[in-house]
């Protein structure tokens, strides 16, 4: 077997020790390649049979003994192209590992705004002389309501947070999922339009896929309660840009705490930058000093259960889309 290790972003650098591990669970005569990105992979593809990283159509192509990949990505949406949906090529990768700091960031940029955090670290010095605007636009999350929209990994860690905030909780998702984590029951998707009606903030925790692309457009956003928060750390385009932009404007969403927007990067001069309640960062909320070596060891473990035929762990159904 030979496994090829594709570093980058989110998996920068791997360890001897972790190099040693995959070799040993690969198993006897495995062959192990640690190359920097995608174009070094492409040199090393032909022969491979296991990638831990990402997987451009260019690499599928070069890549004709391929047989399984874990990703390094926790939205699997750049997978999802026909000819890889089509493969026998199983999907592996972080799923229910990057839910926490994914809800850290949430929880931050929501404090951030209904805190005025953002407001006073833009105006620095100057927020003393805005002191009283900023107290009168604050509030306290203290028994207001948060709608979940998504309830897998992340969704949950967000429900944890916010329980110990003191909110209450809804949520909905597309599969028949378990309630729990202060969530009495978890609503289909068909509902939306209603937990939208009924929640204070609005987490977006869903994948990108087919259903959920601009899944909140102008109608989604009209069902949400006056003054409510959007907050957004998963995929950008779960949200239509123009229909957040034009809910701002109209000063019917309250807010939005946003660490991912469709288009990204945004260029200087787009509308979203001149609102002073949305507070962004550049989707940085996947990052955590544990992110690589928790799915490192969840490559290893399913290294020795594909070498015995066992179920894998975090399998992505190419067809749903996570």
């Amino acid at each position: 077997m030979k496994v090829l290790i594709i570093t980058g972003l989110t998996l920068p650098s791997v360890t001897d020790e972790q190099v040693a591990a995959i070799t040993k669970a690969a198993g006897d005569g495995a062959v192990v390649k640690v190359v920097p990105g995608v174009k070094a992979a492409m040199a090393e593809a032909a022969d491979t049979d296991v990638i831990l990283g990402v997987l451009p159509e260019r690499l599928l192509v070069a890549s004709p003994k391929l047989r399984w990949i874990h990703a390094t990505a926790s939205g699997v949406d750049m997978f999802m192209y026909p000819a890889f949906k089509e493969s026998d090529i199983v999907l592996t990768g972080e799923k229910g590992l990057v839910g926490g700091h994914l809800a850290d960031t949430g929880f931050g940029l929501l404090l951030a705004l209904t805190r005025q955090i953002h407001t006073a670290i833009r105006l620095g010095p100057d927020a003393w002389a805005q002191r009283e605007e900023m107290r009168a636009k604050e509030i306290e999350l203290e028994g207001l309501t948060m709608g979940i929209v998504g309830f897998g990994g992340t969704g949950r860690a967000m429900a944890r947070r916010a329980l110990g905030f003191g909110m209450k909780l809804l949520a909905l998702d597309e599969m028949a999922v378990p309630a729990g984590d202060g969530v009495d029951e978890v609503w289909p998707a068909s509902r939306l339009h209603e937990l939208l009606g009924r929640s204070d903030v609005v987490a977006i925790c869903c994948p990108l896929t087919e259903v959920t692309d601009k899944l909140m457009d102008d109608a989604a956003f009209a069902a949400m309660k006056p003054g409510a928060i959007l907050s957004n750390v998963t995929r950008g385009e779960v949200v239509d840009g123009d229909a957040l932009v034009r809910a701002l404007r109209s000063g019917h969403l309250g807010g939005a705490a946003l660490d991912v927007v469709p288009g990204e990067p945004l260029p200087a001069d787009h509308p979203i930058w001149g609102f002073d309640n949305v507070a962004m960062t550049p989707h940085t909320a996947g990052a955590s000093q544990y992110r690589a070596s928790r799915n490192i060891d969840r490559f290893v473990e399913n290294l020795r259960r594909y070498q015995l035929g066992e179920p894998l762990l975090g399998v992505v159904d190419k067809q749903a889309g996570y």
